[in-house]
Parts: C-alpha cells; structure tokens; sequence
C-alpha cells in the first residue's frame, strides 16, 4: 500500500486519482469523484480507463466461454438426476417426518420427565435444606415442653447461627426467626419464676438443711468435714424439675442416721445452675447475680430476725440456728458449683453482717435467760452453730468470744440458783452437831465431807459430828457448782489451764458473794438465835478447813497441778473468816440485846429506905441465862467465847452505869445504891467464877470496875478521900469520872431534901446536907476545870 502511494505520488494528480479508484473500496468512491470531477481532462482519463477495463474483460470472457458452454451443458444433464433425486428426498423426508412423530413424542415425554427431574431433584435439594431447620425447631419445641431450657437455648443458637441462614428466603424462616426472641423472653421469664419459686422454698426449709448440717457435725466420730456433704457436680443438674424438692423426709433421715446425705439428698439446686445458665447465655448474667444477691440478702435479714419468745426455749435458738445455718450451707454450695454467681468476698460480707446482728441477738436474748440449764443448751447450740459454719470456712472467733461472756451469764445464773440452794439448805438444818449412831452412818458422812478428827474416831458410837448438817450438804453444792461450770467450759477449745483458771474464778464468786451473801443475810435473821450462831461459827470453821480439798478437786478434774505458776488460789478463807467474824459480832449483839431486855424488866425503887437484903429477881435471871449461855460456848474458840463473855459483861456494866445516872431519874436515895450495890456484887461475883475458861486473874471483873468504885465512893461515903486523891494514879477511885459522881449525888441530894422535912430538925441529917452541898461545889470545881482545860 505504501508503494502504491509513492507511485500515485509521481503520477499527475488525475492518474493519482484513477489509481485510487481502482484500489480503494466501492464507498470510498463518491468521495474520491467528487475530489476529480472538476477536470475535462479527468473525465477522459477515466473514459479511457473504462475502455481499458472493458477490454480486459471481453478477453478474459473470451478465454472461458468455453468452459462456461461445457458447464451448462453438464449442468443440464445433471438437471433429470436432481429431479429424481428430490423426488427421492420428499419421498424419504416424508417416510422420516413419520417415522419421526412418535420419537418427537416420546422425545417430549422425555423432557418433560427431565424437567420433573429437575424439579424433583431441586425440591429435594432444598427440603434437604431445610428439614435440619424443622427438625432443629420441633426439638426446640420438645424441649421447651419438656421444660430443658437451657438445652432449647443452645438449639436457638444453633438455628440463628447454623441453619436458619440457609433457608432464610422461605417465609416460614422468618416466622420462625421473628418467634424465637419470644421464646427467649418466655425461657427467661419461666426460669425466673422457677428460680423464684427456688428461693421461697429454700427460705422456707433453710431450717431443715441447717438442721441436718448441724446434727452432721454434733454426731460422734464424724470423720466427713461438713463442706464434703453439700458437694454435687455440676453436671449432675436436675434440669427436669423447676422447683426445690426436699428428696427425703426426714423420717427416713431417723432411720438411716448412718447415711451421710448431699445436696442431692436435700436439695434440689437445678432452678439455680438453669437461670444462671440460661440467663448467661443470653447475656444477661449481671442482671441474674445482682437479683440472686438482692433476694438472698433480704432472706439473710428475715433469718436473722428472731422470734421475740426465742429465749424462753431451746427450741427457739435451735430454730434460729439451723435458719442461719441452712441459709449460708446453700450460699457455700452455690460458691463451689457455680462461677460468679456468688464470690468469697460476697459470702465474707454477708457473713460478716450476719455475724454482728447475731451477736447482738443473742446478747439480748440470752440476758433474759435466768435458767442455767438452758444457758447451757444455748451454749452447745452455739459451739455446734460454730463448728458446723467453721467447717465451711467461715470465721467464727467472734462466737467463741461472745460465749465467754454468756459464761459469765452462765455463771451468774449458777450463782442465782445455787443461792436458793443454800438458802434452803440453811433454813432446813437444825444448827445442832450431826448424830451418828454406827460407823455406817459415819462412813456416809465423811464421803460426803472430808472430816478428820482423831479424837473423835477414838469415841464409840453413837458420837456426835461438830458441824451440823449442812456442811456436807454445801461442800456437795459447792462441788455441783464446779461441776456444772465445768460443763460449760466442754467444747469450748480451750487449754486445760484456762479451764482450770476459769473453774477457781466461778468458784471463788460461788464462796465470796454468793455463799458470803447467804451466811451473811442467815447470821442477820431474827430468828437465829445464840445457840444457831454458836453452830454457825463451828460450820464455818470447817468448811474453811475443807477449802484445801475443793483446789485438789478442781486440779484432780483439769490435770492442773496446784504449783503451777498462774493457778488461782480459792478465796474460801476469807469468806469464811468473815461470815465468821460476823456471826461473833451478832452474838454479841444479841448477847446485849438479851441483857437489854433483862435491864428493861428491872423495877427498882429509888426511894427505899433499906436494901432488901438480897440481889433483885432480874439480875439474877441475868446472870443464869448467860451462865447457861457461855456453856454453851464450849465449842467455840476460845477468844471467841472470852470475848463475848468481856463482852457481855462491859455491856452489862455500861447499862446499870447508865440507870444510875438517867437524866429521867431525878432521885435516889442511900437505901436504892444499898441494893443497886448487892445487885453489882452479884455480877462481880459471876464475873470471878469464870464462867468462861481462859481469863487470867480478876480481868473479868474489870468489867465493873468504874461501878464498884463509884458504889464504894458513895457506900463508904469517902469524898475526903476522892477529893484528896483526885487526879493521881494510885487513888482508889480513880475510875471515877467527876460529873459522873456530881449526877448521882445531886440526885440523891435531891432525895435529901425531900426526905429531910421533918429530918431538919435532926442534927446529923443537917449536917449531912451542908456536906453533900459542899461536896457538890467542889465537885462542880472540878468539873468547870475539867472543861476549861479542854
């Protein structure tokens, strides 16, 4: 092409133009004339040009007409053959197109089978697709009658997941997609309700589950720790069930006491593990935990509120104790077999919460108790209470803690009821030496009372004991009282020295108050008299003595040797010694009273003339009551008996002291101190027969030393002397007091005058009157000066 147009290049433009009409494309003609028909010189080139062409073609007809002669002439005698042969053709197609109408036929039917086929196949196919889906959602439909809740969720997921995006163009899928957020909600609400039902079941039987927990832990020889008895596997979850069931009665829990019992046994958690499960799965577990914890602790606040008569039984405390118990067994449970639903943390808090507001309920309710058997009971619950939650890991040192002051409570009581004791036992003796008529008598004495006593195992029987009954009676008390504080120190895990420490404190509030208070408030009765304080006094001496042996007791029950270093020591000595020193004082002050009322009955006239000759009725009454009395006072120690003797006859010196100078008595005359005299002799006289062994020399008749030189002052009528000697240390009336002899005197100058109104004209008598008055100046001298000086 390109050396076409270097040739068309040197050509004259009309050439050019011949040359490009002959080469190029019929439609590129137009436009290549249109370029040369403006040339006359052109259209004869293109004239020529054709005559050229026309030639050509004449001559290359001429060189093949030949040919195209013999070719007609062929084809003209081939025409008769295709004739016969499209006869043959119609005739064969006419053949065929019959012979073909039952192939087109059964080629249709084949079809049309191939397109069922299709169909067929394609429907297959697709229900392959979607019978999982059915099949999926009838079993989610089972379960959920079936009430598998959990096992229907997984389903669920499976046919959001899985399944239902395969078929998800079907409208029954999307029926089925929008029903299953409904099924979900209904699962929730259902689970709920079932968990719901759980905590109202298990609020109501928590006491039954503590109970048996806590009889688990009380029996003997329990090797199980209490927390191995409530394990379950989680796998093991009754999911068949939508409430708790309490599997056993617990009438054959009576039966099979050997049978160790689980939470399976008891307990029917399944409602729990299902709303966890499926609350977890469905993404809402916080909001299962906060209400699981929610409900609990409103439950745990109902436990822990008691009943208001809870202190009048043990079975009220047993009640609240297995309540309590019950409650944290299944929160311990629930810890083991589930994850998160409650923590440690969560169970310490409520625990701890728990804990104060039962201490503080039984503080309250125990302080009502006056009954130490119960405190006791109450004792054991709580050890039981405490070991049964120990076992379950939960901290219990503020139990033990609290029941050291409930001891103290315990004790108390103790001390309230063995008072009563004594009290009875003090108003059942006699106050007189115990009889014993045979050695069997005597045997059973001393076992009961730790007795010794040679001199007395020399006399033959019948003998008499020194104490009276009640000694034996209240060494067996005091040893009731340590063996009832022992019983609650039992359980406590305690060392043996605490105990030890613990039984001589209670021991030592049993004899220094309790038993101080009832000696105390006897030896203060009116209607214990001297004999009964005699005995008293002997009682006490002995169960002083018996103190030693009560220690060896206490250390022979806790293996505490008494030469330990921190052994307490009995404070029954000086309990003893005071109950005795007051029993002294109340004989005598009943001794003084006894003489008080001799001294009121005294009937003297003060007037007589004349002595009568003889001591009066009265002071002889006196005098042979308390030489009666002082007999009596053999078995007493002898400062005891000497003392009150010295006593007795102070008293009985200061009281006719006393009569003689009674600002009532106006006056007396020499005839009255004649018979008083006989009356103080009488007493000097007792008072030298020792009516009490022991004293040396006249030093009981000092006693009335100050009357017997008044008397002799007025007797003798000896005021020189007085007067002289007054002041010095050998006079002979030194005892007596210058007021004391200025009352009597005046009272008898006062007789004088009354006497002396026909006696004035005696000359003796007046001049005993201007004596008495100048011995009453004189006295007043003295007197004044004694005054001044002080």
């Amino acid at each position: 092409m390109e050396e076409m147009k270097s040739m068309a290049e040197s050509l004259p433009e009309h050439d050019r133009i011949l040359q490009e009409i002959e080469s190029t494309d019929t439609a590129c003609v137009g436009p290549t004339l249109s370029a040369g028909r403006g040339g006359r010189g052109f259209m004869e080139k293109l004239d020529a040009c054709i005559r050229n062409h026309d030639r050509e073609i004449e001559k290359m007809c001429n060189f093949h007409h030949q040919g195209f002669v013999d070719a007609i002439t062929e084809l003209l005698k081939v025409r008769a053959d295709a004739e016969k042969l499209k006869v043959q053709v119609t005739d064969t197609n006419r053949r065929l197109q019959d012979a073909g109408k039952e192939v087109i036929a059964q080629t249709e039917e084949i079809i049309r089978c191939r397109v069922q086929q299709r169909n067929i196949t394609t429907v297959v196919e697709k229900l392959q697709l979607c019978l999982p889906v059915l099949e999926m959602y009838s079993k989610l439909k089972e379960q959920m009658s079936v009430k598998r809740y959990y096992s229907a969720l997984k389903t669920m997921e499976q046919l959001e997941n899985l399944y239902l995006p395969r078929v998800s163009q079907y409208r029954f899928c999307q029926i089925m997609i929008e029903n299953l957020p409904k099924l979900r909600e209904e699962i929730k609400e259902i689970s709920m309700s079932d968990l719901k039902d759980f905590l109202e079941s298990i609020r109501k039987h928590s006491d039954r589950i503590g109970e048996t927990a806590m009889k688990q832990v009380s029996q003997p020889n329990r090797m199980i720790r209490p927390c191995c008895l409530l394990k379950i596997s989680v796998n093991r979850i009754l999911e068949s069930k939508n409430e708790i069931t309490l599997k056993r009665t617990f009438e054959d829990e009576d039966e099979h006491e050997e049978e160790v019992l689980t939470a399976q046994d008891l307990v029917d958690f399944s409602p729990v593990y299902r709303c966890l499960h499926i609350y977890s799965v469905l993404g809402d577990g916080e909001i299962f935990e906060n209400y699981y914890r929610k409900q609990r602790r409103k439950q745990a606040r109902l436990v822990l509120q008691p009943q208001s008569s809870m202190h009048e039984t043990v079975e009220g405390y047993r009640r609240y104790f297995s309540q309590i118990v019950g409650f944290f067994v299944v929160e311990d449970h629930i810890l083991h077999v589930t994850q998160g639903l409650v923590t440690r943390t969560y169970t310490d808090e409520l625990w701890n919460m728990a804990l104060s507001k039962i201490i503080a309920v039984l503080r309250t309710h125990s302080s009502y108790c006056n009954d130490p058997d119960l405190v006791l009971e109450l004792k054991n619950l709580i050890v039981v209470f405490a070991d049964t939650l120990q076992g379950y890991g939960f901290p219990v040192n503020r139990l033990f803690d609290l029941l050291f002051e409930i001891r103290d409570q315990y004790n108390e009581t103790l001390l309230k009821k063995w008072s009563g004791l004594f009290r009875d036992i003090f108003e059942a003796d006699n106050y007189s030496p115990i009889p014993v008529a045979n050695e069997e008598e005597y045997r059973i004495v001393i076992s009961k009372f730790p007795f010794q006593d040679s001199e007395l195992d020399k006399q033959s029987f019948p003998k008499k004991l020194p104490m009276s009954q009640s000694v034996p009676q209240i060494y067996m008390q005091v040893k009731e009282f340590i063996y009832a504080s022992l019983k609650f120190s039992e359980s406590l895990h305690r060392s043996s020295t605490e105990i030890d420490d613990m039984l001589r404190k209670s021991t030592n509030l049993l004899l220094t108050r309790t038993l101080s208070s009832c000696l105390q408030n006897l030896i203060k009765k009116p209607h214990i008299g001297l004999t009964e304080l005699v005995q008293i006094i002997i009682n006490t001496t002995h169960l002083e003595q018996a103190c030693k042996y009560l220690e060896d007791f206490i250390s022979n029950i806790t293996n505490i040797s008494q030469l330990t270093v921190h052994t307490a020591r009995l404070y029954g000595l000086s309990t003893f010694k005071d109950a005795r020193h007051a029993a002294e004082g109340e004989i005598y002050t009943k001794l003084n009273q006894k003489i008080d009322e001799f001294i009121q009955i005294a009937d003297y006239d003060w007037t007589m003339s004349e002595s009568d000759g003889r001591a009066s009725g009265y002071l002889m009454d006196l005098i042979n009551f308390l030489r009666s009395t002082f007999q009596v006072f053999t078995h007493l120690p002898g400062k005891v008996a000497q003392t009150a003797c010295m006593s007795a006859c102070q008293h009985l010196s200061m009281s006719l002291m006393q009569m003689l100078l009674d600002s009532e008595l106006k006056q007396i005359s020499m005839g009255a101190i004649q018979q008083f005299n006989l009356d103080v002799i009488q007493c000097e006289l007792f008072a030298s027969s020792e009516p009490v062994p022991g004293f040396q020399g006249d030093t009981l008749q000092l006693a009335f030393i100050d009357l017997r030189q008044l008397l002799d002052l007025f007797m003798v009528w000896d005021w020189s002397t007085y007067l002289a000697d007054y002041g010095q240390a050998t006079s002979k009336y030194l005892r007596v007091n210058p007021s004391t002899a200025l009352t009597l005197l005046e009272k008898m100058k006062d007789s004088s005058k009354k006497n002396n109104i026909f006696a004035q004209f005696r000359k003796n008598d007046r001049d005993k009157q201007k004596l008495i008055e100048t011995v009453v100046k004189q006295l007043r001298s003295l007197v004044n000066g004694m005054s001044q000086h002080a």
